[in-house]
C-alpha cells in the first residue's frame, strides 16, 4: 500500500506551505561574483591602459611615417604639395622611381652599401666572437679592465672619435677609398658585451671536458661555443648589418665621389640634385630604397633578436 503525495511531502517537512512560509536564505555566491567579475573588469582596463594603448601608440608612431613615405613615393607633385590632404594616391605610379634612378647612379650606391655591410658586418662580428670568448675562457693579465675599458667605450657616442679618425685615415690616404669607410668602425662594444655576457652562462666543465680530450681553444670557440650560441650571434650581426647599412656620418665624411657613395649618402645627392631638390616623390622613392633592403633581412632574422638578447642578458 503506497503513501499519498501528501503524507510524504508532510513527513519530508516541506509542504508547500512550509516552503511559502519559511524565509529566504541569502545568497552569499552573488557578491562573489560581483567581486570577481570586478576584479576581472580592473585586469581587463590595465591590460588595455597599460599594455596594448601604449603598445598601439607606439606601433602608429612608428609605422605612419614609413607607411606615409611609401605612398607618397606614388604620388605626384601636385597631390603631395596640397591643402587638400590624400592619404592615398590617386594615381599610383612607378615615375619617381624612375626619376630617382635617372638622377643619380642608384644602382652604384646600392652595391657600395652591399660591399661596405658585408664585409664591415663579417669583420665586425668574428671580432666580437673572438673578443668575448678571449675575455671568458683565456687567462690574461688585465682582463677584468680590457673588460671595464670596453663597458666605457659602450657609452661614448661614437661621434666624438670622427675627427681623429678622419685626421688619421686621411694621413693614411683613405678618402673615397672603401677601406677607409669600413676599417673605423671594425669595434664594437656592444657585440663583445652581448657574447661575453653569452658566454659567461654557458657551463664551465663542458668546456673542461673538451680541453680534458685534448681540445683546443680554436676547436673549443668553433665546434663548441659558436653553435650553440647561434641566437646571440645572429642578434649581433643583424644589429651590426642594420648599423653599417644606415651609418651616414662616417661615409659623408670621407667620401666626396659619387662613385663611392653608399646608399644614405646618395640620397643626400639626390636631394641636391634639380629633379628631388622641390619633388618631394622622388625623395620618398629614394628613401623607399634605401630602407627596403634592410627591412627583408631583419624580417628573415628578427625571430632571433628576441631569444639572442634574453640569453645575453642572463649574467654567470
Amino acid at each position: 500500500m503506497s503513501a499519498s503525495p501528501t503524507s510524504t511531502i508532510a513527513r519530508r517537512g516541506n509542504s508547500p506551505a512550509e516552503t511559502s512560509r519559511r524565509p529566504a536564505r541569502p545568497d552569499h555566491r552573488e557578491p562573489e561574483h560581483r567581486a570577481q567579475s570586478g576584479h576581472r573588469g580592473h585586469r581587463l582596463a590595465t591590460r588595455i591602459l597599460g599594455g596594448y594603448l601604449p603598445l598601439l601608440l607606439a606601433m602608429l608612431i612608428v609605422s605612419l611615417p614609413l607607411l606615409w613615405m611609401v605612398l607618397s613615393s606614388f604620388k605626384s607633385p601636385s597631390e603631395i604639395i596640397t591643402t587638400t590632404l590624400s592619404v592615398w594616391p590617386r594615381d599610383p605610379s612607378w615615375e619617381n622611381y624612375a626619376e630617382a634612378a635617372r638622377s643619380v647612379p642608384f644602382a652604384r650606391f646600392f652595391a657600395n652599401s652591399v660591399l661596405v655591410t658585408v664585409v664591415g658586418a663579417t669583420i665586425k662580428t668574428l671580432l666580437s666572437i673572438l673578443t668575448a670568448y678571449a675575455l671568458v675562457f683565456i687567462r690574461f693579465p688585465f682582463k677584468n679592465v680590457i673588460f671595464i675599458l670596453i663597458l666605457v667605450a659602450l657609452m661614448v657616442p661614437p661621434q666624438v672619435a670622427v675627427l681623429p679618425n678622419y685626421a688619421l685615415i686621411a694621413s693614411l690616404g683613405g678618402l673615397n677609398t672603401y677601406w677607409g669607410i669600413i676599417v673605423p668602425g671594425l669595434g664594437t662594444a656592444f657585440g663583445t658585451f652581448l657574447l661575453r655576457q653569452h658566454f659567461s652562462t654557458l657551463p664551465k666543465s663542458m668546456f673542461e671536458a673538451a680541453e680534458i680530450d685534448g681540445a683546443g681553444h680554436w676547436q673549443r670557440l668553433w665546434r663548441m661555443a659558436v653553435p650553440i650560441s647561434t641566437p646571440s650571434i645572429a642578434t649581433v650581426a643583424l644589429v651590426t648589418i642594420v648599423n653599417e647599412w644606415n651609418d651616414y656620418l662616417w661615409p659623408l665624411i670621407i667620401t666626396d665621389k659619387p662613385s663611392m657613395m653608399t646608399l644614405p649618402v646618395g640620397l643626400t645627392l639626390l636631394t641636391n640634385t634639380d629633379s628631388g631638390s622641390q619633388n618631394w616623390g622622388v625623395l620618398m622613392a629614394g628613401s623607399v630604397i634605401v630602407i627596403l633592403p634592410i627591412l627583408i633581412v631583419f624580417t628573415f632574422l628578427q625571430r632571433y633578436v628576441v631569444a639572442g638578447l634574453t640569453q645575453g642578458s642572463v649574467t654567470g
